[in-house]
């Protein structure tokens, strides 16, 4: 094969065959995925099918390509020089189907978490401006909040609140988001409006479960008002904002949520305005995928036209 990197050519003459290019595409999707199940399900086989070709390529280049680590399935030396190969005869492979005009066609699933925030306001626009314009790309969004996944298993892309530690993965900045301290005329008319820090002892506090927190920069972020006494919390964020809509207390809101809603007054934005990071993870091979660099553009672009909105810089109704 005229693909083969040098390393891989030698071991291959080693071993006395040629790799398979099937399994190098096999070999590709267990690097993406880090494990047997998830690649089997991308390319619709079982997972011993997937095992056995693994096997006949560690064979056929004469040494392991894979090594079980923590995160799951990782690249050995051999397996990274295979993983080029792999990635093109993959590209050779998509380079045969294209469109009327000779472009490109990308077409493929990619899976995401987030944040529910982020999932619906930030990622769902992202993902209709990519079907727009690649039709064959599909995406599914798992809506959660937590730290990003050592294994990332099944998951393509990953967006997060904080800087993540992880270990062979990319970890990328995306754009700030400020939370803010909202209420309604009503809860206010019953219960006063704070007019300092000292103030919201008096006020119960609309936000996450304490016990049930995954993510250090939003379990900080009550430290801004910590006189405050918990009235309705949730995992949900969804459920903050309409419990506060409800009069339920004051919330601790994402800004680009709360904006939207002209029931909700911010208070005191001078005083407690909570900064915090989006990041991007993922595998850099994953990130090596067309369908995959297409939607982490779209998601940067909306990220940035969403900028004024996810700082809380749109809001014409405070109480400060």
């Amino acid at each position: 094969m005229t693909n083969l990197a040098p390393h891989i050519c030698k071991n291959a003459d080693m071993a006395g065959m040629h790799p398979n290019p099937d399994d190098l595409l096999v070999l590709l999707a267990v690097a993406r995925t880090g494990r047997y199940v998830s690649a089997a399900e991308e390319l619709g086989i079982n997972h011993t099918t997937i095992s056995r070709r693994i096997t006949t390529l560690e064979r056929a280049l004469g040494g392991r390509v894979l090594s079980r680590g923590p995160a799951g399935w990782e690249l050995t030396d051999l397996g990274r020089a295979a993983l080029t190969a792999a990635e093109a005869v993959e590209s050779a492979v998509r380079s045969l189907a294209g469109d009327e005009q000779g472009g490109q066609v990308l077409q493929g699933v990619v899976r995401m978490s987030a944040t529910d925030g982020f999932s619906a306001y930030i990622a769902a626009p992202a993902v209709a401006e990519v079907r727009r314009r690649h039709p064959g790309i599909m995406v599914e969004i798992i809506a959660t909040t937590r730290r990003a996944s050592p294994q990332r298993s099944g998951l393509d892309l990953e967006i997060v609140v904080g800087e993540p530690s992880v270990r062979r993965a990319r970890a990328m900045p995306l754009g700030d988001y400020v939370l803010g301290l909202y209420g309604t005329q009503p809860y206010f008319d019953a219960h006063g409006i704070p007019r300092s820090p000292a103030d919201l002892a008096d006020h119960p506090l609309v936000y996450f479960v304490d016990s049930m927190l995954q993510v250090d920069d939003l379990d900080l972020a009550p430290s801004f008002v910590p006189t405050m006494r918990e009235s309705v919390t949730s995992t949900n964020v969804f459920v903050h904002v309409e419990a506060t809509r409800a009069a339920a207390g004051i919330g601790l809101l994402p800004c680009f949520m709360a904006d939207r809603h002209p029931d909700l007054i911010r208070v005191l934005p001078g005083s407690v305005a909570v900064r915090l990071t989006y990041w991007l993870v993922a595998r850099p091979e994953t990130l090596r995928r067309p369908e995959v660099t297409v939607l982490v553009d779209a998601l940067r672009t909306r990220v940035r036209s969403e900028r004024a909105a996810l700082l809380g810089e749109t809001s014409s109704d405070q109480q400060d």
